[in-house]
């Protein structure tokens, strides 16, 4: 029987607020550390969910799609700093 809580809504807001974040960071100086930010409550948050007995495939999906698209901000400033 599979037990199905619900994750804290606090640790749940925490992750999102902070990728939304670097998503939206207009600051090219203030982007890599919002994306390091981010990436290290994402990292906390898998954690958590990994020591946990809880059904989480939602969450951890959520979790993976977030660290590609940091990946991806992330490469792409790297592109343009190039390009520049």
């Amino acid at each position: 029987m599979s037990t199905t809580a619900r994750p804290s809504p606090a640790r749940v807001a925490n992750w999102h607020q902070l990728y939304r974040a670097a998503l939206f960071e207009s600051d090219e100086r203030e982007l890599p550390a919002r994306i390091a930010e981010a990436e290290r409550a994402i990292a906390q948050r898998a954690q958590e969910l990994f020591n946990s007995s809880t059904d989480s495939i939602e969450e951890d999906e959520a979790l993976e799609d977030a660290l590609y698209g940091l990946q991806a901000l992330q490469n792409s400033q790297a592109r343009e700093k190039q390009a520049a």
